[in-house]
């Protein structure tokens, strides 16, 4: 065998640990003459085995060719890559392998492979005929320095990663480093974690030269060696011993501690360091995350923990940050690899420590985390116990800050280095010539970014010295070259390393290494839109060849390398004076001697540029400002020669101003002393000045020397507005001040500070919009603003500030915090741009308590954009212009909620003896606006519950009332916006007189008052019923609306539950109202309608590609809608991508469509999960009773449903929606029934939620039959369908039936005489157009017997109509009746309702649903019914008067020719409020006559006798004239009987429904109450009455 030089590392007393390169043949050699066994099994994955398996093979073969007498045997097995073959399954697997090739107890088993390899064998190993020998074989670098090392064995389990394992120490571990050449870059990175990990919690030299050589590591592996370089120490090169050096130095820790704990009872603890959090995190995010990914952000995460805690400064964790992301690895939960996951969204705070309470490190309920207390030590030498608080408030993404007065008053400390000097020292050394200290180095995002550009750039080296407090800067003296091809300069949200590192780039040359032709840095969204042109533009013309490669102005850039020509430069500089910077700071590099000559206006920020030339004259080079010779006037142009930097050995970074005003601040609003050093009057910054030209002038005591600042605040609430400030020297110290002023006496303006809207955000707006919840008020102005104060006591308490991912932003409302309680701050890492830890210190070092807030735990606050779930009998308010239809709308809405109507006008009236008119003439407009809102606050005080209440339409003129509007709306109960077109409201206007006049158009007003409506209102109720349209009547849809929102009556699909099937119809029509004359049609078996929004189109938009919808169009879409249906509407906007039409780039406008579908009162609304966390959020949090579908859409056909990717989108949905909605794409049948498979794994767990999934294609078309929650259906009629695949409802319910899943059911009517009926007729054309399989036949018998006994008993009995003579006799035949049944004594309607899941045994209810059908024949006509009246007393009557006292009738009329009897009916209903007439046509003297008449008795009996009336009918029965009546006759023939006839004759208002259409509408009822269906009404009652008619 050739030369193997290979390094040993003891562990547990053996040197079994072997490291080296290409050491195949050493290791077949080493495990044939050491470990002597009959058998040798070699385990690997298919991944691996195709790259070493065959060599393996081969060196096996050769090596016992050579063994004399019995041979042992070599065996393979091969695995399927990946964690789910570490599994129980897994394991059986492999053992089943070994047991069938007869392998005993001599056995040696070879694990090679990656960590699920390791793991998984090695547990085999240690349980296999109890215990057998292995050796570890690792392949991937995280395997060679964790997994593989120490003899940890395990599997996974459902509830957790390595819960069932053994302690087993394999005979040899085998690091063969040449393997690392075949590995994928990322799974290098992977490994790096655990090396990375291994120093920093035990080894700071080793840290250092990680921090140092990440470059050199990856070149390690990125040049393949040839003909077995390595093997030999001779024949190894500087890369491959770099690193050897760094695997065989994380093992060696890593076995140090194994030899001494090698159970893990304490130090073995320490190699956990990033795992209690990585791990949970990897539980979540596995198989997409890697392991060392995991770990690299809960090592982050954990240091945090330690800084927190007040053990770790930043320093220690803005190093280890750098060396992580040095070697491409995520650290933090907002990278870009982890947060565009779906399954991101699951990372909230109570599942990670949920996951965390099963670690093996616990101590019962006690979570153990690792504490750094330095880079190279930890705090214990074991892991930590941490109380939950600690890490939950680590983890979470928002802080809230606990109002108190500093408990370290008075307060010393300094800042974080300056952002500004921190990043001008980074390129000024970097370009220098020899070697600097920066000391005070800002560790933050910024500099992070600079310098790993420059290190890109190949413009200089970086270490560290005094444990990470000094960076040494070795300068490449301008020296720069191209990133090679691929590699992008990502710069995030820097905006000062994006506007320097651009003129930097200029001065890279090109070199014929390179392999990239230019050089392209770039950042994130909003980096994107921050502008650069002004530099870019100036360099150009300068002779720069510089790109935009997406939108003009703005990153990315792509720059050629070509050098800075140099000479006379022309810049505009009004915009960001780092425009001015970049070139100075780049300018003594350039071929000829620069002169930067500033134009275009006003010079923004003057105190920045002198900052840079008072630092370039440090490194050596002295720029020279020219003066006017007459004038001696400063000009904006400067000369700088050509020449190179020279490095100081030395230079400190002063601590930074703008940070140092946030703790001074802190100080001026909570009356309190702070001392910052570092920061004084001979600062380079402008900042500095914040103390004495702003807090000195609100009424602070400032006291300042060349380097300190301190400042005392005066009694809390007594700071004082300054009427004008010009902080155009110190601009981002404005925020500072702007929240200060907030809580100041007076109205404070702010100038000078224009630049601000092109920082990280629009600043201005941002603090002006973010401090309007707090109910301050501002006024914006073109280059500042104006704060009108207030008392700090008056400020809205519990607002939720959004922050932009602006730095500033958060801290300048952390200081407003302090004062003001359950201020949250959203995105509290942002602050990691300047100050870190700015969050523990304002804990440790200022001393007011900071509280982590997890916004995926609490209901996210809006003014009033939905309404949280309110108690249902909470009041309702309505407000809208006058003229939409409050008056109208508001009492049908309290007739349907038997609520209380209100109007304010009347109220006001009412109270005031004075009418609205009369008072604003006496007394004016103001005075009415002022009592209007007393009036306001009584009404909602004093009408809290049970009430609604309709405002004036000018309620919104005053900001207090919108204030009221909008807690109300937040807080208590539903405020609804009464919307009607502008047109209408004009018309009616014009002809009201009984309120003022507006004294302007009212057009004006409309618009005026429109923005404010949708500001304090949490719902819309769009009001069409002045437009005279056909359809479902108005008040049905009042009532379907209120009692939806209120949470009275929700109006969901009964379907969509447990056992049941439910489906809905996609309606595909660019405008819906093209469905109206088929809408019946259509519909037919669906429970729910789906409006398709991506689908609509208005007139005007039918030739565009793309199209957005208008809110305005969508609105008035649902109110058409609702017009014509009364299903439950599904509202969905499909993106492109997830199989729709609506624009994949517009999420914000998707988002808004869905927020008006809640305030629209919309049932279900399908959110796909793909949208960002918050926007879901916030639509969960409001949507009071209507339902989210969450949905996931996969179009590719490469989603498996038995794949991990398929669970983390079930539980991200299942978090977030009442309803699951996962979409796949089926490529054959079998993914059917994988789908299948896995739709019972998830309804089988407790409380799961109802799951709709599906295939697309024709192929999936099988999971659209299975599929029993909402499954979307389409119709021959609709003008496409809405997804591949689709099928009409009909279609499924014969595949069904074929299927066996919907057997046959036989319906009956029992009665005598029975052979007329309509209902066989009725039910059978129901069945048929549905294609449901059953039969609706007639059993006709003279008595309840055996017939009847034996059909209710038959297995496929679906249900039965009871009529004459058998509706009482029935009764003991039934499990038990229904309320109405009991109530009317008969029964006309048997129900089998399922007692077992499979529906195989049922117990019969008995029902009655004649009182339906006259509800529903009264109700179509009349509403309020002040006196009715019942002919006749028989079984019949007593339904209609159970039906009229449902419908709350004030009087019920009863006659009956046998008086005595009419009396015993009227005494079985104590509570209708039955008067018994003693003539048919005689009530009470001034009593009203009768708007409702119902018969029960035949037509036979209302014929005119001769000499004697049974029942004498008289015109004086329609008497009554003040409005629509009704008069229903349940006599079946004929089809007008004499009392309809009298009815017809006494006028139009009086409308007459005949016995038939009675039977239809109680039959209607009847059939839904079988099947569960809506009965096809429109064709069913054709068929009857052309039946009935023959």
């Amino acid at each position: 065998m050739a030369v193997t030089d290979v390094f040993t590392v003891s562990i547990l007393g053996k040197e079994s640990i072997r490291c080296g390169f290409h050491l195949i043949p050493y290791i077949v050699e080493t495990v044939l003459a050491t470990l002597a066994s009959s058998t040798y099994v070699l385990i690997t994955d298919t991944n691996v085995a195709n790259f070493h398996l065959k060599s393996f093979q081969q060196e096996f073969d050769a090596a016992l060719r050579n063994v004399s007498g019995t041979k042992p045997r070599f065996l393979s097995y091969v695995i399927p890559p990946g964690e789910t073959s570490k599994s129980r399954e897994g394991k059986a697997d492999v053992e089943d392998f070994l047991l069938l090739n007869r392998c005993t107890r001599d056995t040696v088993i070879l694990a090679l492979g990656g960590g699920v390899i390791g793991d998984l064998i090695g547990f085999v190993a240690a349980t296999f005929m109890r215990g057998v020998r292995f050796v570890q074989i690792p392949t991937t670098l995280l395997a060679m320095v964790d997994s593989s090392v120490g003899g940890k064995t395990a599997i996974d389990t459902p509830l957790g990663k390595n819960l069932i394992g053994a302690f087993w120490q394999p005979e040899y571990i085998f690091i063969d480093a040449a393997f690392l050449e075949t590995l994928p870059s990322r799974e290098f990175s992977n490994g790096m974690a655990e090396v990375v990990k291994t120093a920093a919690i035990w080894n700071e030299s080793e840290f250092n030269s990680l921090e140092s050589n990440s470059a050199e590591i990856f070149t390690a592996i990125q040049t393949p060696s040839t003909n077995f370089a390595g093997r030999s120490k001779a024949s190894r090169s500087t890369a491959q011993e770099l690193l050897l050096s760094v695997i065989v130095g994380s093992i060696s820790v890593k076995a140090h501690i194994v030899t001494i704990d090698e159970r893990e009872t304490g130090l073995r603890n320490l190699v956990n360091f990033g795992h209690t959090i990585g791990h949970a995190i990897e539980a979540v995010l596995t198989p997409t995350m890697l392991h060392g990914e995991c770990v690299s952000v809960g090592m982050i995460l954990e240091a945090e923990i330690s800084r927190q805690m007040g053990i770790l400064g930043q320093v220690g964790v803005g190093r280890l940050t750098r060396c992580l992301k040095s070697y491409n690895l995520p650290v933090s939960l907002a990278d870009p690899r982890i947060a565009s996951l779906p399954a991101a969204k699951l990372l909230t705070v109570d599942r990670l420590l949920d996951i965390m309470k099963v670690d093996k490190k616990n101590s019962g309920p006690s979570k153990k985390v690792v504490i750094l207390s330095k880079i190279g030590a930890t705090y214990e030498q074991k892991a930590t116990v941490i109380p939950d608080s600690v890490i939950a408030k680590t983890l979470s993404e928002a802080a809230k800050v606990i109002p108190s007065v500093p408990r370290n008053d008075p307060v010393t400390m300094a800042t974080p280095g300056s952002k500004s000097i921190s990043n001008r020292a980074l390129v000024l050394a970097a370009l220098g010539d020899g070697t600097c200290r920066l000391r005070n180095l800002l560790h933050s995002d910024d500099t992070q970014v600079m310098m790993a550009a420059l290190l890109e750039l190949k413009g200089a080296s970086f270490e560290w010295e005094d444990q990470g407090e000094t960076l040494v800067v070795k300068g490449g003296k301008g020296s720069l070259s191209v990133p090679s091809k691929g590699k992008e300069i990502y710069l995030g949200n820097a905006g000062t390393a994006a506007r320097f590192l651009t003129t930097v780039c200029t001065l890279v040359q090109s070199s014929v290494n390179d392999d990239a032709s230019t050089t392209i840095i770039t950042g994130n969204a909003r980096m994107k839109q921050r502008p650069i042109g002004p530099l870019v533009t100036s360099l150009k013309a300068n002779g720069s060849s510089i790109d935009f490669l997406e939108s003009e102005g703005c990153l990315p850039l792509s720059i050629a390398p070509n050098g800075l020509r140099g000479g006379h430069i022309q810049l505009a500089a009004s915009v960001s004076s780092q425009y001015v910077s970049s070139i100075l700071l780049c300018a003594p590099y350039a071929l000829k001697p620069v002169t930067l000559e500033l134009i275009g206006g006003q010079v923004i920020s003057q105190p920045y540029i002198d900052m840079t030339i008072a630092m370039m004259l440090e490194f050596g080079i002295s720029v020279t400002r020219r003066v006017d010779p007459n004038t001696g006037a400063k000009l904006d142009v400067y000369d700088i020669p050509k020449g190179t930097y020279v490095n100081p050995e030395v230079y400190n970074i002063e601590s930074d101003a703008s940070s140092a005003t946030y703790p001074l601040a802190i100080a001026a609003i909570t009356g309190t002393t702070c001392t910052i050093d570092n920061i004084g009057s001979a600062s380079l910054q402008g900042d500095a000045r914040f103390a004495i030209e702003v807090l000195q002038r609100m009424g602070c005591s400032v006291t300042q020397t060349p380097s300190s600042t301190t400042v005392r605040g005066p009694p809390i609430g007594q700071l004082k507005a300054i009427e004008e400030v010009d902080m155009e020297v110190m601009t981002d110290a404005f925020l500072t001040a702007t929240a200060l002023a907030a809580v100041a006496n007076g109205k404070t303006r702010i100038l000078g500070i224009a630049n601000q809207r092109v920082k990280e955000c629009n600043r201005i707006r941002a603090m002006m919009d973010q401090l309007a919840k707090f109910g301050v008020d501002t006024i914006e102005l073109d280059d500042g603003l104006e704060v009108i104060g207030k008392p700090y006591k008056e400020l809205k308490r519990g607002v939720s500030v959004h922050c932009y991912d602006d730095h500033r932003v958060a801290m300048a409302f952390s200081v407003l915090s302090t004062v003001i309680e359950e201020t949250i701050i959203e995105e509290k890492r942002c602050v990691e741009k300047t100050w870190p830890n700015w969050w523990d210190d304002l804990e440790n070092k200022i001393g007011i308590k900071v509280e982590g807030v997890d916004l995926a735990s609490i209901a996210q606050k809006a003014s009033a954009s939905g309404t949280h779930t309110h108690n249902s009998s909470a009041s309702v308010v309505l407000i809208g212009m006058r003229g939409s239809g409050k008056t109208y709308v508001g009492r049908a809405a309290a007739a349907a909620l038997s609520f209380t109507c209100v109007d304010a006008d009347v109220y006001f009236e009412d109270k005031l003896n004075i009418g609205v008119r009369e008072y604003v003439h006496e007394k004016g407009w103001p005075a009415f606006r002022a009592t209007e809102i007393e009036i306001l606050k009584e009404l909602l005080k004093e009408k809290a519950t049970n009430h609604v209440i309709s405002l004036g339409g000018g309620i919104v003129e005053t900001p207090e009332a919108r204030d009221l509007l909008k807690e109300y709306a937040e807080k208590s109960g539903p405020v609804v916006h009464l919307s009607r077109s502008l047109d209408e409201v004009v018309k009616y206007l014009l002809e009201e007189t009984a309120r003022p006049a507006y004294g302007e158009p009212i057009e004006d007003v409309f618009r005026r008052r429109e923005p404010w409506f949708a500001e304090c209102s949490s719902h819309d109720f769009i009001n069409h019923f002045g437009q005279g349209s056909s359809g479902k009547g108005t008040r049905e849809e009042i009532a379907r609306f209120f009692k939806h929102i209120t949470g009275q009556q929700p109006n969901l699909a009964t379907n969509v539950a447990s056992g049941l099937r439910s489906y809905f119809l996609s309606l595909t029509y660019p405008d819906i109202t093209k469905a109206f004359s088929v809408i019946n049609e259509i519909s037919e078996g669906a429970d729910a309608l789906e409006l398709r929004v991506d689908l609509l189109r208005a007139a005007e938009d039918n030739n565009k590609p793309e199209v957005i919808p208008s809110k305005a169009f969508v609105a008035d879409q649902v109110a058409a809608l609702r017009r014509v249906s009364s299903l439950p509407i599904v509202f969905t906007v499909r993106s492109v991508s997830q199989g729709g039409a609506f624009p994949d780039k517009a999420p914000e406008a998707a988002f808004e469509l869905l927020k008006l579908a809640l305030r629209l009162g919309v049932e279900y609304v399908d959110v796909e999960v793909t949208l960002p966390e918050k926007c879901i959020r916030e639509l969960v949090s409001h949507k009071g009773s209507s339902k989210i579908i969450a949905s996931f859409h996969d179009w590719s056909g490469k989603l498996k449903w038995n794949s991990l990717a398929i669970k983390e989108q079930y539980e991200l949905a299942n978090q977030f929606g009442d309803i699951v909605k996962i979409i796949g794409k089926a490529n054959t049948v079998q993914d059917n029934f994988e789908l299948h498979d896995f739709v019972t794994k998830v309804t089988s767990l407790p409380s799961s939620k109802p799951i709709i999934a599906l295939n697309m294609g024709v192929e999936g078309q099988m999971s659209r039959i299975l599929n029993s929650t909402f499954s979307p259906i389409t119709h021959p009629l609709l003008p496409i369908k809405a997804a591949p695949g689709q099928l009409s409802f009909k279609q499924i319910q014969n595949a069904l039936h074929l299927l066996g899943l919907l057997p046959a059911r036989r319906f009956y009517l029992f009665g005598t005489p029975i052979a007329h009926s309509m209902s066989p007729t009725l039910h059978n054309t129901a069945f048929e157009v549905l294609g449901l399989p059953h039969k609706y036949e007639l059993l006709e018998t003279a008595d309840v017997g055996e017939k009847i006994k034996t059909a209710i008993a038959s297995p496929d009995f679906g249900g039965a109509s009871v009529t004459i003579p058998h509706k009482l006799d029935v009764i003991p035949l039934l499990d038990e009746l229904s309320p109405a049944a009991e109530a009317i004594g008969a029964v006309n309607t048997i129900i089998p309702r399922p007692t077992s899941v499979g529906g195989n045994t049922y117990k019969l209810l008995g029902d009655n649903t004649d009182w339906l059908g006259i509800r529903d024949s009264i109700n179509e006509h009349v509403t309020d019914i002040d006196t009715a009246l019942v002919i006749g007393a028989g079984g019949t009557s007593r339904a209609a008067i159970y039906a009229l006292h449902s419908l709350n009738a004030k009087t019920i009329y009863l006659y009956n020719r046998t008086t005595e009897k009419a009396r015993d009916l009227a005494a079985a209903f104590p509570k209708a409020r039955i008067e018994v007439l003693a003539a048919i046509d005689q009530w009470p003297t001034a009593a009203a006559p009768p708007s409702v008449i119902v018969s029960t008795v035949p037509a036979t009996a209302q014929t005119p006798a001769v000499g004697n009336n049974i029942f004498p009918l008289s015109s004086k029965l329609f008497e009554y004239c003040d409005g629509t009546a009704v008069v229903v006759d349940m006599a079946y023939k004929p089809k007008e009987t004499p009392l309809l006839k009298l009815a017809t004759e006494a006028g139009e208002h009086w409308k007459t429904v005949p016995g038939l259409e009675v039977l239809l509408k109680q039959g209607y009822v009847q059939f839904e109450k079988w099947t569960g269906r809506q009965c096809p009404k429109n064709k069913v009652a054709t068929r009857v009455r052309s039946k009935y008619d023959e």
